[in-house]
């Protein structure tokens, strides 16, 4: 979600900044006042630590030393004007973030699609979101999620499904959560999830399904459904297309064949089936355990499916809804910030869009290339091949993030220029960058973020950026007026770039148009779509009421796909199935996270955890190390003995990286074999074998 707090001036640090606390602000419609342990530490992380000059070096062997701003800047523009002389927009990329504003977001789509004529940029919501992205529009016709919050308060049933909610989304679990201690018997929550976590410590069921199967379960269900008649006929009828070879696809999905290979009990799956098909209204919420996968976009229109199927969308306490996993994953794909994507959920391969775009951004025609651009792995597979001079990456630590870390590193090592914006100093990418740029990041600048409900929130500045550190869209703005853009990016204020981005998307579905910093500041967060004209509400907007949705002929489509299942499954030699995700008191890589002892004392360390069954057999110990290797590399962590997780599968965290103490880079053991559709990484399973290190060390050496 976005930002819902308030920053508070406490006391002054050792560097004479101000130290902030932050309090939940109980008129924000989202998160109505309440924040979790990241939210409410946040001005912790915004304090030591922190770049403040920029820094540059020649060669990765040498140190980084301070630079000029005029100094850095130049030679980022020279490195552009020398690729595009040698080989064009195609020779430079940027891998963004979800923690940008939309501002900074924006800027960079009209730098590099614009200016420099490359669609190479893309954000680490390729990553987490992109498969949603992709499974909205193939369903609905566009990308969007068609709920709000306020359906956790009116669903009957609430669906779980790749998502430990309690722990990443911990703000809208407590709401769930409360309601139903308040009301137990108008809700029932399902759990579907390899292991045993908080998040299905409250289910009224919880399916632990192996990895890999979710699709499987979904046409199960739908099976069950068809064949019992409990379907929305007339919805299909007149509001689908597609029913047909979807409903073929599932016969075959018995319920013996889909819990054999899910591998739970038919009692189970039929539980399931019964509780949807009884079911008032059914909201299905998912993450990043059906997004990381090499089949994520079908097992995004797989669970539409069952909405679809059963009429469950576009009204009170029902349909489909992602989580986005940062602060404003959502508002940059709004902002065009994907390789295949223009501002205003345009695409770039639309002639008429490109078209739009370029007119509005004063170019002229042609100036955006027809083809999509490099997404984020393909950007290291260019650096690979020595095809990249440029690689800028901004607001995100790609060497604890992406998959098969060795051959990221060993691909930047390649890159002649690497280009860092952060806003804190020794972390994992910055040791394989020539240049690093200090960013002023949340409350030192102002600008909108947007979260998973569509809601636009205002972010004020209410601190000074440390040192030298500048806002992400001034950068990029600056080097757009270096590169002979000076009317293109002559923004005096980031309220500018927000009014331009917003009259970009009038008569869009994410339509911004009537909304500005002015008016959010004043009336507080608002939901597009908000057109010209609109007025100011705190209620709440469900897409496609009437029943019309984005697609050319106003239906949605189901999908009829098999089910692939994991890109890389266990074998005789990689016999477990290592599956990663998070912890409650850590935010993705331990950048922030890291520097507030509160949060580093509730997970000092990152811990195996493994069925008994697997370590009686291993012989592993609770309490002991065990090294984890993968085809792409080996790690080490403690071991958690337990029987919340499935027999075959192990669990990691994904935070550790190379910098952080002890070292346990989860993703480095990770495939980077992504969806064909939405080119989303697999990071959710990779084939792995466990063993025994000798010496156990106490877990405040480790």
């Amino acid at each position: 979600m976005a930002p819902a707090a308030k920053g508070q001036p406490t006391r002054r640090d050792a560097e004479g900044l101000p130290a902030w606390g932050a309090r939940g602000d109980r008129r924000h419609p989202s998160s109505l006042g309440q924040v979790c342990i990241k939210g409410a530490t946040v001005g912790e992380t915004l304090q030591g630590g922190r770049l403040t000059r920029p820094l540059a070096r020649d060669r990765l062997d040498q140190p980084l030393r301070p630079i000029s701003w005029e100094a850095a800047l130049e030679r980022i523009v020279a490195r552009i004007r020398a690729t595009l002389a040698s080989r064009g927009g195609g020779g430079i990329a940027m891998y963004g973030s979800g923690q940008f504003h939309l501002e900074d977001y924006y800027v960079a789509q009209k730098l590099l699609k614009g200016a420099i004529g490359s669609n190479s940029f893309d954000a680490n919501s390729r990553l987490c979101m992109s498969s949603a992205v992709a499974g909205y529009a193939r369903s609905l016709g566009s990308d969007g999620p068609p709920c709000c919050y306020e359906d956790l308060d009116h669903c009957s049933v609430a669906l779980l499904i790749g998502t430990n909610t309690a722990e990443c989304h911990p703000v809208l679990f407590q709401r769930l959560i409360k309601r139903k201690r308040r009301q137990p018997e108008s809700l029932t929550i399902v759990v579907v999830d390899p292991r045993a976590t908080a998040t299905s410590d409250a289910a009224d069921l919880h399916l632990a399904i192996r990895p890999g199967t979710d699709l499987v379960l979904l046409h199960g269900v739908a099976h069950l459904l068809l064949r019992r008649a409990a379907v929305a006929f007339e919805f299909i009828e007149g509001e689908t297309e597609g029913f047909a070879d979807y409903a073929r696809l599932v016969q075959a999905w018995t319920p013996e064949r889909v819990c054999r290979l899910c591998g739970i009990a038919e009692e189970g799956l039929r539980r399931f089936a019964e509780l949807w098909e009884s079911a008032g209204g059914v909201l299905s919420l998912w993450s990043m355990g059906i997004n990381q996968s090499v089949e994520g976009t079908a097992k995004v229109t797989g669970l539409i499916n069952l909405h679809l199927l059963t009429g469950q969308i576009g009204r009170p306490g029902a349909g489909p809804f992602s989580l986005t996993g940062q602060p404003n994953a959502m508002g940059g794909r709004e902002a065009g910030g994907l390789a295949h994507l223009l501002p205003g959920y345009r695409s770039v391969t639309h002639p008429e869009h490109r078209a739009e775009v370029e007119a509005a951004w004063g170019f002229l025609p042609g100036a955006i290339a027809p083809e999509p651009g490099l997404d984020a792995w393909r950007q290291v597979e260019a650096m690979e091949a020595g095809e990249l001079e440029l690689w800028w990456v901004a607001a995100t630590n790609p060497l604890v993030s992406m998959p098969n870390l060795d051959r990221v590193r060993a691909a930047m090592a390649r890159c002649p220029l690497v280009v860092l914006s952060e806003a804190y100093a020794d972390t994992e990418t910055a040791q394989y960058a020539h240049l690093v740029l200090p960013a002023a990041q949340w409350s030192e600048k102002a600008g909108v973020m947007v979260n998973s409900e569509r809601r636009v929130t205002y972010c004020p500045a209410f601190r000074t950026p440390p040192g030298e550190a500048r806002p992400d869209w001034r950068v990029f703005a600056d080097v757009g007026r270096r590169l002979g853009y000076g009317e293109q990016f002559s923004y005096g204020s980031s309220a500018e770039v927000y009014a331009e981005f917003a009259g970009l998307t009038a008569g869009r579905l994410c339509d911004h148009a009537g909304l500005s910093h002015p008016l959010l500041a004043a009336e507080g967060p608002q939901q597009w779509p908000f057109p010209r004209g609109a007025a100011p509400s705190t209620a709440s907007k469900r897409l496609y009421t009437n029943f019309r949705f984005a697609t050319p002929n106003g239906r949605a489509r189901f999908i009829a796909e098999e089910p692939m299942g994991l890109a890389e499954p266990p074998c005789e030699a990689y016999p477990l199935v290592l599956t990663v995700g998070r912890y409650l008191g850590q935010w993705h890589t331990m950048t922030r996270t890291a520097r507030v002892p509160r949060l580093t004392a509730m997970h000092p360390e990152p811990l195996l955890e493994i069925h008994p069954d697997d370590a009686r057999a291993l012989e592993l110990d609770d309490g002991g190390l065990a090294a984890i290797r993968s085809r792409r590399g080996e790690v080490s962590a403690r071991v958690r003995v337990t029987e919340r997780i499935r027999p075959g599968t192990v669990f990691l965290p994904m935070h550790w990286g190379s910098m952080q103490e002890p070292a346990c880079e989860a993703n480095k053991l990770l495939h980077e074999q992504a969806c064909p559709v939405s080119r989303q990484p697999e990071l959710k399973a990779a084939a792995v074998c466990v063993t025994t290190l000798a010496a156990a060390q106490p877990a405040s050496e480790a």
